[in-house]
């Protein structure tokens, strides 16, 4: 397992809500801001959830979705359901959301950081990466899964691929591979920072999230949802379960025929039995 780098970071302040302590924070030379909720009394080793919000062009939201939720979530918010389990959620405010809007318009950061060569979905990847450690600076959390709706979901499996130090990954309302999604002009319903130029020459999305494997992963969309249709979906999931083929009880997918792009009731009681199972694993 990789030994988190320590962290620079500052609490700015600490308030408890709804009988769950809230803090926040400023992390690394960059300064991310970010927030954190967990039981008040947290018991020492209780398990950490990087909570990666989503997009939804409310560019206003970022970090504050786990404390005000969002209007693709119940309420309420799936993050306080889960702190009140007994896990340290932690969030950052992405390039261009919340307290981060100053630094530009996302098309903007798109178009400066691909002329240096980079990619929008690269930096919020390596900001989730700092994020990730700081969490375990800071929580000193027994294990360490990631979450995330849409954007946030992409977020969510592609830094568990990259960091074998997350042992497990949850995705809602966005799995599926992108070369049908082009076929159909679909591709477009994604924001300017999803892009990783020469993927598709030999991969897809599915293949990254496979990488996961064999560590547990919960995967949940609809077939409504503009952003996962069948055609671009099934070719996805069938790949994923390749991928776990030695380890099929490992992978939990859930599939609702009827549900767009929001999380439903059921999503939100499967979502909480699985990190209950997870958690139960890592003791």
């Amino acid at each position: 397992m990789r030994t988190p780098e320590p962290q620079s970071w500052d609490i700015l302040d600490e308030s408890i809500i709804d009988g769950l302590c809230r803090r926040a924070y400023r992390l690394g030379d960059k300064q991310i801001p970010a927030i954190s909720l967990s039981p008040v009394d947290m018991e020492p080793g209780a398990p950490g959830l990087l909570y990666c919000h989503a997009h939804g062009k409310a560019f206003a939201i970022g970090k504050s979705e786990i404390t005000d939720g969002r209007p693709a979530l119940l309420e309420p918010p799936l993050s306080r359901d889960i702190a009140v389990a007994g896990w340290t959620v932690f969030c950052a405010d992405m390039p261009g959301f919340g307290d981060r809007q100053a630094e530009g318009s996302e098309t903007a950061l798109a178009k400066a950081v691909s002329w240096r060569g980079k990619t929008l979905i690269g930096e919020m990847v390596a900001d989730q990466m700092l994020a990730l450690d700081a969490l375990w600076d800071i929580a000193r959390p027994s294990c360490v899964a990631t979450l995330g709706l849409s954007m946030g979901g992409t977020l969510a499996y592609l830094v568990a691929a990259l960091r074998a130090d997350v042992f497990a990954a949850l995705h809602l309302c966005v799995f599926s591979d992108i070369a049908p999604l082009i076929e159909t002009g679909a591709h477009d319903l994604h924001g300017p920072y999803m892009t990783i130029p020469g993927l598709l020459d030999r991969h897809d999305m599915s293949d990254i999230a496979g990488l996961v494997a064999p560590r547990p992963q919960f995967v949940a969309t609809g077939g409504q949802d503009p952003l996962t249709p069948d055609e671009a979906y099934a070719p996805a999931i069938k790949r994923l379960r390749a991928a776990y083929d030695a380890v099929p009880e490992r992978l939990t997918v859930f599939r609702d025929p009827a549900a767009g792009h929001y999380e439903t009731p059921q999503v939100r009681k499967a979502v909480l039995d699985f990190l209950a199972t997870q958690r139960a694993m890592s003791i």
